[in-house]
């Protein structure tokens, strides 16, 4: 039970990574390390969490842009 919640928790997170990356797609942003942090998927029972990671200023600006 505890495995099959853990498979769950992981295939909700990357169907997020993958509607935020076509989210931001459409906002014409593209964050290269947008992803799953693999530390947190190496845990017993995995917890992900999103690793957004580095982008150029030019892209942190537009993402902020969008957002406001």
């Amino acid at each position: 039970m505890k495995a099959r919640h853990s498979a769950h928790c992981v295939e909700g997170a990357e169907e997020t990574v993958n509607e935020l990356r076509a989210a931001l797609a459409k906002a014409g942003i593209t964050l290269p390390s947008l992803g799953l942090d693999p530390v947190s998927l190496a845990r017993e029972a995995p917890c992900p969490l999103v690793e957004l990671g580095r982008c150029s200023v030019e892209t942190a600006r537009r993402l902020a842009a969008v957002l406001r």
